[in-house]
Formats: C-alpha cells, sequence, structure tokens
C-alpha cells in the first residue's frame, strides 16, 4: 500500500492532542500531507502540510440523519470510504514508526487494533446478524474506527448512500445516538474488501492501546521493530499520567500545552484520582522530558 495522506478528524476541543499527534509524525520522519475532517464549525489554523478536508455531499448527507449531534460529527469519517492510499488516526495517537514503512507490504483494507478479541463496540445486534450471515469468524474482520488504512476507494458516493441507507443497517450507519464506529463496520463489510489486522498472524505486531501498557518498561514489548506498533491510541481514556505510557504524549507538549491539558483533565477526572493527583503526576513526567 502506498500511503498518500494522513487523515484525521478534529476541533478545537482535541487542539492539543492534534499537535501531538502531528508533531509525532513529523518526529519519526513522515512528510505526507494532513487531511483533517472538521468534527464541528470549531476550527483553528493547522500547521504546515496540513488543511481541513470536507466533502460538501457527505456533510449534507450526515447532517439530514436522524443521528445525534455528536454521532453526526464523527460520522463525517464516511467520506474517508470514498478515496483511497490514506491512513485514517483519531487525533489521540502518538506515532512510534513511520506509518508508510509500517504498511507498505499491506494491501486492502488495514487495521492494527485489538478488537478481534473485544469486538464490543464495533456492532449493533441488527448489523452483528449481517456479519454472522456472511462469516462464522466475523470478529476478524472487525476494527476500532479510530485507525485504519486502505489502499483503495470502497464507495463513490451514490453507493455509499444507498448501502447505509439499506434497511439492514440504516439504523445503525445514519440514526446511531453515540458514534460511527459500528457504522464504519457496517460499511466496510458490506463493500466485500479485504480487511487484514497487523496484530493478527503473519505481522503479529504488538498492541497500539495505550491501555495494554500499564508498567513502566512498556518499552521492553518493542525490541522487536518488526513488531513495534505504528502508533499509540488513548482510545476511550486520556493520556493523563495515570500510566506511564503516557509519557509518549505528554512529551510532545510545550508548558502552555502542558498547563492546559493540566487543566481538561481535572474538569474530566475518573474515579481512580483527583485533580491534585493528575497534576502533580503530570509535572513529574514533564520534568524527565530531555
Amino acid at each position: 500500500m502506498e500511503l498518500k495522506c494522513i487523515i484525521t478528524l478534529a476541533s478545537g476541543r482535541v487542539r492539543i492532542p492534534f499537535n501531538a499527534m502531528e508533531r509525532s509524525l513529523r518526529d519519526v520522519g513522515c512528510d505526507l500531507p494532513v487531511r483533517v475532517i472538521p468534527f464541528n464549525d470549531d476550527r483553528f489554523d493547522l500547521p504546515p502540510n496540513s488543511e481541513w478536508w470536507v466533502l460538501p455531499k457527505v456533510l449534507s448527507w450526515v447532517e439530514q440523519s436522524r443521528a445525534s449531534p455528536r454521532a453526526k460529527g464523527v460520522m463525517r469519517k464516511y467520506q474517508t470510504l470514498l478515496i483511497g492510499g490514506y491512513l485514517f488516526v483519531d487525533s489521540d495517537v502518538v506515532f512510534l514508526r513511520d506509518p508508510r514503512a509500517v504498511f507498505s507490504d499491506s494491501v486492502g483494507f488495514v487495521t492494527c487494533c485489538g478488537h478481534w478479541h473485544n469486538p464490543m463496540h464495533t456492532y449493533t445486534e441488527e448489523t452483528r446478524n449481517s456479519m454472522r450471515q456472511k462469516s462464522t469468524v466475523w470478529q476478524s474482520r472487525v476494527f476500532n474506527s479510530g485507525q485504519f488504512a486502505c489502499d483503495r476507494p470502497l464507495y463513490d458516493f451514490d453507493s455509499l448512500r444507498l448501502s447505509a441507507e439499506a434497511s439492514a443497517i440504516r439504523n445503525t450507519c445514519l440514526e446511531n445516538q453515540f458514534h460511527e464506529q459500528p457504522g464504519m463496520n457496517a460499511l466496510v463489510f458490506a463493500s466485500g474488501v479485504v480487511v487484514s489486522n497487523l496484530t493478527l498472524p503473519p505481522r503479529c505486531i504488538e498492541s497500539t492501546w495505550a491501555g495494554d501498557y500499564t508498567t513502566a518498561d512498556y518499552r521492553s514489548y518493542w525490541s522487536d521493530i518488526k513488531r513495534t506498533p505504528c502508533f499509540i491510541h488513548w482510545a476511550g481514556r486520556k493520556p493523563d499520567s495515570r500510566l506511564p505510557v503516557d509519557e509518549l504524549f505528554l512529551n510532545y507538549l510545550n508548558d502552555e500545552e502542558v498547563t492546559a491539558w493540566t487543566e481538561a483533565c481535572k474538569t474530566e477526572v475518573s474515579a481512580w484520582g483527583k485533580p491534585k493527583l493528575i497534576l502533580r503526576k503530570i509535572r513529574k513526567l514533564m520534568r524527565k522530558r530531555p
């Protein structure tokens, strides 16, 4: 697969994670253009070689759906299915390797997430039934919609609309009140494209999910460069210093961004800790920065 661009989804609310993602991409030597799908109208100034990417037909179509406002925002990812030669990542990733090298020998639709062993949130009842009818190992083809690559267009706009509006998956694709992940999985599955996962044989790349790295020696999993993940993805959680691996994210922020990020984490504190504890942990990690 020849990657021609990196695609992400962003708004002003995730500007700090976007900055870390973009800086890490450049740090691993990747100079591909970054196309940014706007989650909403809250945009910000992008760095060089990045641009906002809008397909008006897709935007208008998604806005007419019965999904919730948040779901409509992430459903704008559907426009990725109209092109080829890209890697899509959510803004909450940090690159460890140049994606061009990682995906160069891949074909079709490719992911490197662990949802094959935890398929929850990748389907609805209606789409699971549809997948089961076509494959007894459908779980091996599900993926996290925050990271995937594809070497070809899977649809044109008209066929995308027809597929999403089909009665068997319409509720999932266009009326979901939470997120786009089951819809993305349903549309990719319906396209018939070969789906492969780099964490499965023959590649067996280590996990890309930050939550799988809970110890201080997390880098020990990456002694073999061929099995080192392309990036680390904080899907479902914030890199708020609870885990040592969170330093990968924090090291790409300047002091002003660390302060802003700390405040953001304090307003979304989970049951495990308190705001002052989060602040102390983040400051401790920042002192270790090279």
